[in-house]
């Protein structure tokens, strides 16, 4: 139980609404800013508004998926009022106080590390990442099915990265019967993926692989398919960037060449949004609990 824990989060989007749900459930003390225009929410969550009083007693703040922007403010699904993490605000927070956000931009870390506040990246963690890649594959294979004219089933599909995301995505596209190459830096990625069942290359003889796909999905957060590699492709290939934005692809060369790619970061708040909270709702209601404990030691 979290009594007398006090917990404020600031704006979000659907996903913000399982957190309420589960930190209210164990007793938190939940305020809540930038959600007046949701209408059921927990009875005992605290609509409040943004002031130094309510920063001074806090115990955790909470943010959306990505933090903040470049500027400070906060993304508000809930709320049309603007909502500024600065200076002010930030100076009034405990010292004990964690900042908890699924990334940060450079703009939060900075703000942090000023005033000395711990900052968590939840998204960051591989328990939270390889949950999330779960939503991240079913989006995926929606976009899929939606832009192509073709099964998965026999299709000739490819992965690029073998991480926490790459792997799911590919296992995923494997089940369905689809012929997949998965593009990997690490000789025990390609061991791995070979064990699997899957046409493992190395990521830096991609243009000679990509001649016969029919689905590129590209988890690599680095620009990886270049102008050169579109121009290998073949005309009807679709290309699905999971990776941060600005993504891992020539947006403007594929458009130039009229192949369609899609950049797709952040899934798993829109394709399940309550799966997606309930992952970050009970992986946060532990993180404060083990975050009261060691205070109290």
């Amino acid at each position: 139980m979290l009594t007398g824990v006090n917990v404020l989060l600031l704006g979000g989007d659907a996903r913000q609404l399982e957190i309420i749900n589960k930190l209210c459930e164990n007793n938190a003390t939940v305020s809540i800013c930038g959600f007046e225009q949701k209408k059921e929410l927990h009875e005992n969550a605290i609509p409040i508004e943004l002031n130094k009083q309510a920063f001074a007693k806090l115990d955790a703040l909470l943010l959306p998926a990505v933090g903040c922007d470049d500027d400070g403010y906060v993304h508000t699904v809930f709320s049309s009022e603007t909502i500024q993490l600065t200076d002010e605000l930030m100076v009034a927070l405990p010292k004990t106080c964690v900042v908890y956000a699924g990334m940060a931009k450079p703009y939060l870390k900075e703000l942090c590390s000023r005033h000395q506040l711990q900052l968590v990246e939840l998204f960051e963690r591989d328990d939270i990442a390889i949950f999330n890649s779960i939503p991240t594959v079913e989006g995926a294979l929606m976009m899929a099915i939606q832009h192509t004219d073709i099964t998965i089933h026999r299709s000739q599909t490819m992965v690029l990265g073998f991480g926490r995301t790459g792997i799911s995505m590919a296992r995923g596209l494997q089940a369905l019967g689809s012929n997949v190459w998965v593009g990997v830096n690490r000789t025990q990625h390609y061991a791995r993926a070979y064990e699997m069942g899957l046409q493992p290359f190395y990521t830096k003889d991609l243009e000679q692989y990509v001649t016969n796909i029919d689905l590129l999905f590209n988890t690599i957060p680095t620009m990886i398919i270049t102008a050169q590699i579109i121009d290998r492709l073949q005309k009807s290939a679709v290309i699905i960037d999971l990776a941060t934005k600005p993504g891992g692809t020539d947006f403007s060369h594929a458009e130039l060449k009229g192949i369609k790619a899609l950049l797709a970061p952040g899934l798993p708040g829109i394709v399940a949004p309550k799966t997606a909270g309930l992952i970050l709702a009970d992986c946060l209601s532990q993180l404060i609990l083990d975050q009261t404990k060691r205070r109290e030691l």
